[in-house]
């Protein structure tokens, strides 16, 4: 089993953050490789057991089941149904956390998946850096503000 991690502070309020990042559907708004998204059934984004089709804006759908969701913790956790990445067992979890100091937001962004060790390279890629540094970057600059974050490790949360 392969994980990639991935941490950012991002200066915005935790909750304008969460108010961006909360909508299971939203994230076209806002990360800059959803060209579209739909959820599946006319379920609310929020609804745990919704399923999210999009696309890429660099081609390829992919459909992501939503685990868990918790408004109090600032989280959410899904699964990949269906995805052109060669990866199985694919689960992540999004969550946010307010930093006092300053009135900044902490986000941790991490996922498990297995695959062939000889794609585990690319996928760090893909997934850590095209998918969740990139997101965390849009996320603070739709807030406002500046982004520290550190490279994708293979890291535990």
């Amino acid at each position: 089993m392969a994980r990639v991690y991935v941490s950012a502070v991002i200066d915005a309020p935790v909750g304008e953050v969460w108010d961006k990042a909360r909508d299971f559907n939203g994230h076209h708004a806002w990360h800059p490789i959803i060209a579209d998204s739909h959820i599946e059934d006319g379920l609310r984004s929020d609804t745990v057991g919704c399923v999210r089709n999009f696309g890429l804006t660099p081609g390829g759908r992919l459909r992501e089941q939503l685990v868990s969701f918790s408004d109090r913790e600032r989280s959410y956790t899904y699964t990949i149904l269906e995805s052109p990445l060669p990866l199985t067992d694919y689960v992540a979890t999004f969550r946010l956390t307010e930093v006092t100091e300053g009135n900044r937001t902490f986000g941790e962004w991490w996922a498990d998946f297995d695959c062939r060790p000889e794609d585990l390279p690319t996928l760090r890629e893909q997934v850590g850096r095209n998918t969740f540094a990139a997101g965390f970057r849009a996320l603070a600059d739709l807030c406002g503000g500046g982004v520290r974050a550190p490279a994708p490790t293979p890291a535990p949360p």
